[in-house]
């Protein structure tokens, strides 16, 4: 799934209308009971709307309600302009803030931390006769393939005969785990987490390719039927390694902006930097806001306030820079981490790790 919600922010992020800047309506909901706060913010925004734009955004709302009557349990975002007889929904497993946006483009950032914040990953439960492999995206967890062998008790006789039967018993594991391996392989596209009691996840790691034991972030020694503290144990183990790795992005940039080397940081260098599609890695303060302005014609984008566009003289349109440093940094392929980590505050609350300067 979370896949093609990277999919969905990387389309979101190519939206925009050069005409209006009230064109694309965004709707993020958590349950049917917030539904009265839409009605007021939908209001709200039919009063300070005119002409076409009034007009699309009714026509946009009518849309999204039927939608929403149709379907009283979604929990998710919703992207829509009758304008451009647009449309797309997804559902979302976690827990949202409630917002309603207009704008001259689909509003992606809590799309974007999303995808930053619930890494998905491959869970492989076994011991040496039975495994579940479960693969686990935005903290929805599905169950992709249970596998079983009857192999044989261990032997207690002595003499050739134990020596036999134990090479039977091998060879009967051995088989059993290139069968899980074989199941592992056709799913894994991500990080891998194994588990089970004893011996048999280790003996089985060793059984891998090398581009999957690269993928294996965790090893977690636990009984075959406790499924449930599994689970989850390793969600919380995986939010704890994304928050690693934030921390770990920083510290990158620290030490690239102390070498002068492939870092830029700040909000204007790093907006310049990353309109140039020079942004490997962008790093973000989380909740980080400020207001700006953008050409929909140059698609110059400025912090602060301006009646007309520094370029070309047009009308401008005011805007969260940092929603549009996002759409910027999705059409160009960068990756996206935002942070809590305070150091970032020091160097503007935003910078990144640079392809080239």
């Amino acid at each position: 799934m979370k896949n093609a919600l990277d999919e969905l922010v990387r389309e979101l992020s190519e939206i925009y209308d050069v005409e209006s800047k009230n064109t694309y309506v965004t709707l993020y909901i958590e349950k049917e009971s917030d539904r009265k706060f839409f009605e007021k913010r939908q209001n709200a925004c039919k009063a300070v709307l005119s002409g076409d734009e009034r007009k699309n955004f009714i026509k946009t709302m009518e849309t999204i309600n039927k939608f929403l009557e149709k379907n009283v349990d979604f929990k998710g975002a919703i992207f829509g302009s009758n304008k451009y007889q647009y449309f797309k929904t997804i559902e979302l497993p976690v827990k949202i803030n409630n917002s309603l946006i207009v704008d001259s483009s689909p509003y992606i950032r809590p799309l974007a931390r999303i995808v930053d914040e619930w890494e998905s990953f491959t869970l492989v439960l076994l011991n040496s006769n039975y495994s579940k492999i479960f693969s686990i995206s935005l903290g929805k967890v599905e169950q992709e393939k249970n596998l079983s062998a009857d192999i044989i008790n261990k032997h207690k006789k002595g003499g050739c005969s134990q020596a036999r039967f134990q090479r039977l018993r091998k060879g009967a594991i051995n088989a059993f785990f290139s069968e899980v391996k074989d199941a592992l392989t056709k799913i894994a596209d991500n990080q891998i987490v194994l588990a089970g009691p004893g011996q048999a996840k280790l003996q089985f790691k060793e059984m891998l390719s090398n581009k999957l034991k690269n993928r294996i972030v965790a090893i977690i020694d636990i009984s075959i039927d406790d499924e449930k503290e599994l689970l989850r144990e390793s969600i919380n183990l995986i939010s704890e390694l994304e928050e690693k790795k934030s921390l770990s992005a920083v510290k990158q940039l620290k030490e690239e902006i102390l070498k002068d080397g492939l870092a830029s940081y700040g909000i204007e260098q790093t907006l310049q930097a990353v309109k140039n599609g020079q942004v490997e890695l962008l790093i973000i303060q989380k909740n980080y806001k400020i207001k700006g302005i953008i050409c929909e014609h140059c698609q110059v984008v400025k912090t602060g306030f301006l009646r007309n566009c520094p370029v070309c003289r047009g009308p401008v349109s005011e805007v969260d820079v940092i929603e549009e440093i996002l759409e910027f940094a999705k059409r160009t392929d960068a990756s996206i981490e935002f942070t809590d980590d305070k150091e970032l505050e020091k160097l503007g609350c935003i910078g990144a790790i640079l392809r080239f300067k």
